[in-house]
């Protein structure tokens, strides 16, 4: 029975990497918010136009399923976790996510705390925080380095 609990509040807390709707190459579900996203990285401005994932259910949606990602899309996860309660470690899973992404963790100053690059498409291991994080921010897989975003960097969005 314990183990049966545990494996039900680690599948709660686990958020799949990518989804959107039935339509694969959407770029944004029905009514998803959109933000604008700034990473700040050695002195250049980094823009991305990303969906919002802001209530439990587009969280647990995410990308999912979703190809042809625009090279400045994205999904934000913000606020995490989606029911509040401050900061808190994340793990996200690509489950039924057909790109690799990036995945960056956002601490509650704005300062990239992690980055996980290139996440394997369809895994189920789990890719932690590693400390608690405000917001996460996923991108095409190989973008951070492309651009030269790294831990510490200043992430905003409006």
């Amino acid at each position: 029975m314990a183990h049966g609990v545990a494996l039900a509040l680690a599948g709660a807390l686990l958020l799949p990497g990518c989804q959107s709707s039935d339509a694969g190459n959407a770029s944004a579900a029905q009514g998803q918010a959109q933000a604008v996203v700034t990473i700040q990285s050695g002195g250049k401005s980094h823009v991305f136009r990303v969906d919002v994932a802001r209530t439990p259910a587009e969280q647990q949606h995410g990308l999912m399923f979703r190809t042809g990602i625009p090279a400045d899309g994205g999904m934000l996860f913000a606020p995490y976790p989606a029911e509040g309660g401050g900061p808190r470690e994340a793990s996200f899973w690509m489950k039924d996510t057909p790109s690799p992404l990036d995945i960056i963790f956002i601490r509650g100053d704005g300062t990239i705390a992690h980055i996980a690059e290139n996440t394997v498409p369809f895994s189920t291991d789990q890719v932690r925080s590693g400390e608690p994080v405000a917001a996460v921010l996923e991108i095409n897989g190989g973008r951070s380095a492309e651009l030269g975003i790294s831990v510490g960097d200043k992430v905003s969005w409006k």
